[in-house]
């Protein structure tokens, strides 16, 4: 008997080397993988969080400032904005936004986001950076009060020196904005997918700068202020610019950028460089228009409180007498 002819099937030669390189898989939406670093790092924050709320009955030394504020300020703070005597307990609504970060970190770092930013897909990879950055950072400086933190500030002026200079607004925009460009070069990113150590210094990363971040808009402590509101509807506006640049880059790019997943089993059929354009998509519209809806917040707020100073925006303000503001506290 003849044999078939093979020239037919010539064409589908490289659809089937295709196929050998990308097998599709699934992904088992109810196994969980749980990692022991991140239980270890999640239960060390929430146990400091729980021992600073509670030590020394909830109030000691440092939770007020110095009777001169400009002794350790170098200039003269108004009235309204000397912190009262703060408690280090943290209020209902702080405690649930702290733990809720943790949740959503554990999240993040575990389960089937995990599973499929590690092995298969680079787009959820982005969605995992996304929450590490503008979900858990700003719920975990939300839900620290400032009673918690001054002790350690006020504990030696080489601490506070440090915290000041890295809490400045053009630190924090300059070292979140470096941290996310560096680490999404091909190199430096390869170097994360095939070292585990790497990956985690790089979640830890992501995390304490975007923390800094927020810093500039969420301070709980006048004595590393907020910006004025003016100053936080330009700094959300410029965040967006680097990290668009980032995503268009991604987004962009005619070729794959990362190996890792270019290699990687093919889950719901997604080619490689599909799931790429996927992945700088959502750091580039989601994360875009996430800081525009901060800037809603912020304009809003700052009509409510009717003052353009540094003062007002800072955390329990109140309006100095005889003035129209309203006092609101957050």
């Amino acid at each position: 008997m003849a044999g078939l002819p093979l020239a037919p099937l010539a064409p589908l030669a490289p659809l089937a080397l295709l196929a050998l390189l990308h097998p599709i898989a699934q992904i088992d939406w109810t196994r969980w993988t749980v990692h022991p670093s991140t239980v270890v790092g999640i239960a060390a924050l929430a146990g400091l969080y729980w021992w600073a709320g509670k030590r020394d009955g909830g109030r000691g030394m440092g939770d007020e400032l110095p009777r001169d504020p400009s002794l350790r300020s170098g200039q003269a703070i108004p009235e309204q904005f000397i912190p009262r005597p703060a408690s280090r307990i943290p209020s209902p609504g702080q405690r649930v936004a702290f733990f809720l970060g943790l949740t959503v970190l554990f999240l993040s770092l575990n389960g089937p986001l995990h599973d499929l930013s590690d092995s298969f897909l680079f787009s959820a990879h982005m969605v995992q950076h996304l929450l590490l950055a503008l979900v858990v950072a700003p719920l975990l400086v939300g839900g620290t009060p400032g009673g918690m933190l001054r002790p350690v500030l006020h504990a030696d002026r080489r601490i506070e020196a440090v915290a000041r200079a890295l809490t400045k607004p053009v630190t924090c925009f300059v070292l979140f904005n470096l941290v996310v460009a560096v680490w999404h070069l091909p190199p430096v990113y390869g170097l994360a997918m095939r070292f585990h150590w790497v990956h985690i210094v790089q979640h830890l990363m992501f995390l304490a700068t975007a923390v800094l971040m927020w810093w500039p808009l969420l301070s709980p402590l006048p004595e590393l202020p907020r910006l004025a509101y003016p100053g936080q509807m330009l700094y959300c506006f410029l965040m967006v610019i680097p990290m668009s640049i980032v995503s268009i880059y991604i987004a962009m790019a005619d070729q794959v950028l990362y190996p890792a997943y270019a290699s990687a089993p093919r889950i719901w059929g997604i080619s490689p460089l599909t799931d790429q354009h996927i992945g700088g998509l959502i750091m580039w519209v989601p994360g875009g228009l996430f800081f525009y809806g901060v800037m809603t917040v912020v304009f809003f707020k700052w009509a409510q409180r009717q003052e353009d100073g540094t003062a007002a925006a800072q955390v329990d303000w109140r309006p100095a007498p005889g003035t129209a503001g309203r006092g609101w506290s957050g």
